[in-house]
């Protein structure tokens, strides 16, 4: 996805009638955009047709409402991404950097906090987001497996709990800080997890 699709104006452009996955496009990237300009709350069914350059139909015709829009739009943003160097500090650390790459090269810093703080009291919301927040951070989940498999880790290790510890300090940095995260506070927080996280001599 070209994130130079998400200025204002931006829809189906050019003569000819548009191919179904340019229109599918565009009407994603509308979503996108409207929800860092506007947030979920004001977001709306007619005003990413009107952005996209489509009519309600063309949108009602691929999603039953706005939410599952949403959601799809949202999965097009930057997820952890696979590592697999051998070493967990490694994979940990260069997972991290890319990831907060993208919260400040991208709007997942601006998407992401919005949906977020929407989900505690959207009950719909928060059923659709944590499978695929859950998937999002599956890498993660993956690193930490292997970790256990060389023995880095602990094998009776709550992975679930792992994972929360390794990125919570950049959660609190990005939603109660605000602004961009520091790329030098990563190896720092991943190198106090472990200590927490490696087996006793």
């Amino acid at each position: 996805m070209s994130f130079a699709s998400l200025e204002p104006g931006a829809g189906i452009q050019g003569a000819g009638r548009p191919r179904s996955e340019e229109v599918h496009q565009a009407i994603l990237d509308a979503t996108l955009a409207l929800l860092i300009e506007v947030g979920f709350s004001a977001l709306t069914v007619e005003g990413v047709a009107n952005r996209a350059g489509v009519g309600k139909a063309t949108i009602y015709r691929r999603w039953s409402s706005k939410l599952p829009l949403v959601i799809e739009a949202f999965g097009q943003l930057p997820g952890f991404e696979p590592v697999d160097s051998g070493d967990l500090e490694t994979d940990l650390k260069q997972m991290l950097h890319r990831y907060v790459d993208a919260f400040n090269s991208t709007p997942l810093g601006t998407v992401l906090p919005s949906l977020v703080g929407e989900r505690t009291h959207n009950p719909e919301l928060a059923s659709l987001f944590e499978p695929v927040m859950r998937e999002r951070r599956q890498p993660l989940f993956d690193a930490l497996q292997r970790a256990v498999e060389r023995g880095e880790i602990a094998r009776d290790l709550d992975l679930e709990r792992a994972a929360d510890l390794i990125v919570g300090p950049i959660a609190v940095a990005l939603f109660f800080r605000g602004g961009k995260i520091n790329p030098k506070r990563i190896d720092p927080v991943v190198e106090l997890a472990l200590h927490g996280l490696r087996p006793r001599k």
